[in-house]
């Protein structure tokens, strides 16, 4: 039956004794008189696990209203989980633990706020416990829990999931901070040691390898076995990412009133500047060949390299006029795959494509969503070649599912742009490989296909326009994040373009060379620069 029903009672109690040390009880000459011996309650409590009954009991009152006033809120309490047997004995186990302790009665408010979000209503909940009720909570999109989940499975519970939610301090998320950092800087020495071993464990000469040479190949191949494997390590903006989580599960702990101090906005992580994006250079490329190294997380292929892509695409690969669009004008990863043929409208003025969904994964399992951000979702105005090369592909795709109708195979209808060979969506991890094996391919220096998106920003510079427009191009929210990544990369095309246009004007004192063609950038070879080979 619900608690609220259950019997409570008010009464007096004799605390004489007689010689013999017990209680006289209705023995006692003064128990007639109105203000002997002291008030007590009584409230029966929900049954433990096993189905015995509880009684709440407390005595020492000087009065009635006192001790009424106190039933009252306990019954109160007993009331708030209404009909959930689950919640009763809940409540009950944490009524009986305070009778046991004689300690306070809490407030039924602060209680309710417990109750409602889930955590121990002794107050003791620990930091884990509130993440994990948080998630359970959380609307937001499947991308953005996917990466709250995992800061709080691989980072945030391990650490610092063990203390209280309300004893968390500044201390306590340094400290994590700190063995993050640590941690990210043994798994690069280890990711080191380890290239330096395969290194010495590989057979560069021609030929076989002689005999002796054999065996100290084995004794290092053994040692390379031992090895632990490559690693990811966390860098600064990982870490700041992490950050963010835990000072938005605080947030809302502090919200529901759970808390009311939030430690992770408090810690000092140091700089999350962004990586600048910065142009293959001839330069770079020559050092890249020699050390297998990037100078920068993002680098960009310049206009002759992107080029020889986009060829070496247009003859290998099924998927070119995804590499086309995505070059061109900048969509993500998943607004690519995700695009649908009734939002794009190749026969209108000016032609454009819609970006209204995206087809991101969850795990591993393709899921369609809206786009990351409201500024995302938006046009995207196309030229005429990409106009041209969509177009030719809408054609082959109708021609492929002819061909599979008439041969009685399997089609599926989803509108998509992009599909996989039965018209299904394309998992976007299939453009990812397709993508790394034609750069290898045409041996260009290695890029991210995120990187391709990158290079639209490039190429607005490149067309003659400005921060802004590549701010308009990539469809940012803020100019702030236009400029952090992309600065850089328009004052190395600032320096290409200006000795380009220096150029242009033929001299009779020139010793050698000859005007270049029309254009501000000649075209060149695909590991060639835009500008001298020594700029940086």
């Amino acid at each position: 039956m619900p608690s609220a029903r259950r019997a409570g009672s008010i009464y007096r109690r004799c605390e004489c004794r007689g010689s013999d040390g017990k209680l006289l009880g209705s023995a006692c000459p003064q128990r007639k008189k109105k203000s002997h011996g002291s008030v007590g309650f009584r409230q029966e409590l929900p049954p433990d696990a096993e189905g015995n009954r509880r009684t709440f009991r407390r005595t020492g009152y000087d009065g009635v209203t006192k001790a009424q006033g106190d039933l009252s809120r306990l019954q109160a309490i007993l009331e708030l989980p209404g009909d959930d047997e689950v919640e009763q004995q809940r409540v009950g186990d944490f009524l009986a633990d305070i009778n046991s302790r004689r300690a306070d009665i809490p407030q039924v408010d602060e209680v309710k706020r417990r109750l409602g979000v889930g955590i121990p209503l002794d107050g003791k909940a620990t930091v884990g416990e509130w993440l994990d009720r948080w998630m359970d909570g959380k609307k937001t999109r499947t991308t953005t829990n996917a990466g709250y989940r995992s800061h709080i499975k691989v980072h945030l519970k391990p650490r610092i999931g063990h203390h209280r939610l309300d004893r968390l301090s500044v201390g306590h998320v340094q400290a994590m901070f700190g063995a993050i950092a640590d941690e990210s800087d043994v798994i690069r020495a280890e990711n080191e040691a380890r290239r330096e071993q395969e290194a010495r464990a590989k057979w560069t000469k021609p030929g076989r390898p002689p005999a002796k040479e054999r065996e100290q190949l084995a004794a290092e191949r053994a040692k390379l076995a031992e090895m632990k494997p490559y690693r990811k390590a966390n860098g600064p903006a990982t870490r700041h990412a992490i950050c963010r989580t835990l000072r938005t599960a605080l947030n809302a702990a502090i919200g529901q009133q759970l808390i009311t101090f939030n430690a992770a906005k408090h810690v000092e992580l140091g700089s999350s500047t962004r990586p600048k994006g910065l142009l293959w250079t001839a330069e770079r490329v020559r050092r890249w060949r020699e050390t297998g190294q990037a100078p920068s997380p993002v680098m960009v292929w310049t206009p002759e390299q992107l080029g020889h892509f986009l060829d070496t695409a247009e003859e290998e690969s099924d998927l070119y006029a995804f590499y086309h669009l995505v070059a061109h004008h900048g969509l993500r990863r998943g607004e690519g795959v995700g695009a649908d043929w009734a939002n794009t409208h190749l026969d209108t003025a000016p032609p454009r494509i819609d970006v209204l969904t995206e087809i991101v994964v969850d795990g591993w399992t393709p899921i369609e969503t809206a786009p990351k951000t409201d500024s995302s979702m938006s046009s995207v105005m196309l030229d005429r070649e990409t106009v041209r090369v969509l177009q030719e592909h809408r054609t082959r795709q109708e021609d492929r599912k002819a061909e599979r109708l008439k041969a009685s195979k399997k089609w599926t209808e989803t509108g998509k742009i992009f599909v996989d060979e039965d018209g299904s969506w394309l998992h976007p991890d299939v453009v990812s490989k397709e993508f790394k094996r034609l750069v290898e391919l045409a041996d260009l220096p290695p890029i991210n296909l995120r990187d391709l998106r990158h290079g639209a920003a490039a190429l607005v510079k490149a067309g003659g326009g400005d921060i802004h427009d590549a701010k308009q191009k990539l469809r940012h929210s803020t100019i702030v994040l236009t400029s952090d990544t992309y600065m850089e990369l328009f004052t190395e095309y600032e320096e290409a373009l200006t000795e380009a246009a220096a150029a242009a004007v033929p001299r009779a004192r020139r010793e050698r060379g000859t005007a270049p063609a029309e254009g501000s950038v000649p075209r060149q070879g695909p590991g060639a620069a835009t500008q001298p080979a020594d700029a940086e």
